[in-house]
């Protein structure tokens, strides 16, 4: 599988990540009966769509792939949106259709960009639109991310959809963001293995092997990277690996990494993966400053093998907990992407 070619439009032509706050009720008309409607999205939209796990009221969406393929998932959650309003208006006897409504999640550093001095992009952002658009003052419990919402009607949303991206693209983050997790209901969470945990970091690594379960192989065909400039500063890695993965407890204000986050439970493993020679340079990094940071920021023990006579790839051995594996193969995979 080659990895993603990124279509240009409108001088976008990057793969970005969007995360949307959604409801129960709203979450049930995305996934449909028995996921074919989430599964429409996917194939029709060509981008990648992850729902939280976990029995919360609200949960996150995270819409992942090239600027356009995002732009059709939108739209398809806009007008499914807006179906279930005229179906919900027929039993009822209103006759002004209420808006379609969506809620973004954005790090906090990236707000003032898309408000503007003074509030000026915003006001020109919904007076190009016609949508309305509104950025929390506070931020969302125990992160550093604040819900963008956005109403109107489904054409005025994804035009300023298209608007929030290129803010968000101009103006990366700053610093490391605490990704947003709803609170989930104190059930216990069951493994497939039958172990049964109540704690909510429990459930967080449960959703990061699902999350990265998806991962096509092998390992350097990548999907999910970031649209962050200089990826060689570790703080844009770290950014990047807390965006997808997110670790941080509830009630916790700094980034936990799995080393420190996770408990003496989680039995170590190992898992090997396939690298091509003429990628293996960008992982290493120069003198080694990249496979440096890749081991700190996961926790996990990495191995290079030697190249071997008349081979083209090299073998990768990554030692660790589940979780320190998965954070670890990602951030290889971002390194080879970016």
């Amino acid at each position: 599988m080659e990895p993603i070619k990124v279509q240009s439009e409108g001088g976008l032509n990057v793969t970005l990540t969007i995360r949307l706050l959604m409801h129960g009720k709203e979450v049930g008309s995305i996934i449909g009966k028995k996921g074919e409607t989430v599964k429409k999205m996917r194939e029709d939209s060509g981008a990648r769509i992850n729902i939280s796990e976990g029995n919360c009221p609200e949960r996150i969406v995270t819409i992942t792939g090239p600027t356009d393929a995002i732009f059709k998932a939108f739209a398809m959650i806009a007008y499914k949106f807006e179906e279930d309003i005229i179906n919900s208006m027929s039993n009822s006897p209103a006759t002004s259709k209420p808006p379609v409504t969506l809620r973004l999640v954005v790090p906090a550093s990236q707000c003032g960009s898309l408000i503007g001095k003074g509030g000026s992009k915003i006001k020109e952002m919904r007076e190009s639109t016609g949508a309305q658009v509104q950025v929390a003052g506070d931020m969302l419990p125990n992160s550093t991310e604040r819900a963008v919402t956005i109403s109107g009607a489904p054409e005025a949303i994804i035009q300023c959809v298209k608007q929030i991206c290129v803010v968000m693209l101009e103006s990366p983050p700053k610093g490391a963001t605490i990704p947003y997790r709803p609170k989930p209901a104190s059930t216990p969470v069951i493994f497939s293995g039958g172990q049964v945990r109540a704690d909510p970091l429990g459930a967080s690594t449960a959703n990061l092997s699902l999350l990265l379960q998806h991962q096509p192989l092998p390992a350097y065909t990548i999907q999910g990277q970031y649209a962050i400039p200089h990826p060689d500063q570790l703080s844009k890695l770290h950014q990047l690996a807390m965006q997808q993965t997110p670790f941080t407890p509830l009630g916790q204000t700094t980034p936990a990494f799995p080393a420190a986050g996770l408990d003496a439970s989680n039995q170590a493993s190992t898992h090997e993966l396939t690298i091509p020679n003429d990628l293996i340079g960008c992982i290493i990094g120069r003198q080694g400053t990249k496979i440096n940071e890749i081991r700190q920021m996961s926790g996990a023990q990495i191995k290079i093998a030697n190249a071997m006579e008349g081979s083209s790839e090299r073998q990768i051995t990554i030692t660790g907990t589940p979780a320190n594996i998965s954070l670890a193969q990602y951030l290889i995979n971002a390194s080879i992407a970016l």
